[in-house]
C-alpha cells in the first residue's frame, strides 16, 4: 500500500495498544497532515492487525525503534512508536523504561503509583523532581524492509505530589505537577496537556516526517 495512496482505509498505525495514547496521537495529528482523516485512518496495533513487540531494548529510543520497524514491516503502512516514562531524580532516573511495569504487572497504573509514592514517602518536597520523558520513532516500509526511520525526543519536568490529583489522563499523570503549574498532569485539559506534554514535543517534532511519509513527498534525510 502506498504511503501516498487517498483509498479509504488506515495510513498510519501507532504501535500500541492504549487508547489514551491513541487518542492523544489523533488529537496531535488533526488537521496537520493533509488529506488525514485521523478518525478513521490514524489506527493503533490491534486495528491495524499487528504483532505485540516484545520491548527488549535499554532505552527508550531502542524500544520505539523496534516497535515502529516490527509493526511497519507487518503492516506495510507507515508506523509511529513511542517509548515514554518517568524519570525520578532521587531513584537516579528510575522507573524510566520500566515505569508500566513498576510494580510488577504492565500497565497497572494503581500499583505503579502506589509502589512509588510509598518508595518516597519520606522525600521532601525539594527533592521531589522528576520529568515524563519520551522518545517518538517513525517508520516508513520500503519494497525490501524499512526504507526510513528517525527518533525524535520530548521532556516535561516538574515534581512528585505526595498523593494523585486529577481524574484526566493516565499512567502517572495524576502524581506529575509541572514546573510552574499548580495542578497535576491529571487535572490539565486534554487541550493543556498536548501543549506541554513529553509526547505532545515528540510527536510534534516529527510530524515533518510524518507529513513527508503521508504525502509521497520523499523522506527526509536520515538522521
Amino acid at each position: 500500500m502506498s504511503a501516498a495512496s487517498g483509498a479509504v482505509g488506515p495510513r498510519l498505525v501507532l504501535a500500541t495498544h492504549n487508547k489514551g495514547k491513541l487518542r492523544e496521537l489523533r488529537e496531535l495529528l488533526r488537521d496537520q497532515v493533509p488529506g488525514l482523516d485521523v478518525d478513521t485512518q490514524v489506527v493503533d496495533a490491534a486495528a491495524a492487525g499487528a504483532p505485540d513487540v516484545a520491548e527488549t531494548g535499554v532505552t527508550f529510543a531502542e524500544n520505539s525503534l523496534l516497535k515502529a520497524r516490527a509493526v511497519a514491516e507487518a503492516t506495510g503502512l507507515v508506523a509511529i512508536a513511542d517509548d515514554s516514562g518517568l524519570a525520578v531524580d532521587v531513584l537516579g532516573g528510575a522507573p524510566g523504561i520500566f515505569s508500566a511495569r513498576w510494580s510488577g504487572r504492565h500497565g497497572d497504573d494503581n500499583g505503579n503509583l502506589n509502589l512509588l509514592l510509598a518508595q518516597l514517602s519520606d522525600v521532601p518536597d525539594q527533592f521531589r523532581g522528576a520529568a515524563f520523558v519520551c522518545a517518538a520513532a517513525l517508520a516508513v516500509p520500503g519494497s525490501d524492509g524499512i526504507a526510513h526511520e528517525t527518533v525524535e525526543y520530548g521532556q516535561l519536568e516538574g515534581k512528585l505530589l505526595r498523593e494523585p490529583r486529577g481524574e484526566g489522563g493516565f499512567g502517572y499523570d495524576p502524581v506529575l505537577q509541572p514546573a510552574g503549574m499548580d495542578r497535576s498532569c491529571a487535572e490539565l485539559s486534554s487541550e493543556e496537556k498536548n501543549a506541554i506534554s513529553h509526547r505532545g514535543q515528540a510527536f510534534r517534532a516529527l510530524l515533518p516526517a510524518i507529513i513527508s511519509a503521508l504525502s509521497g513527498a520523499g523522506t527526509p534525510a536520515e538522521q
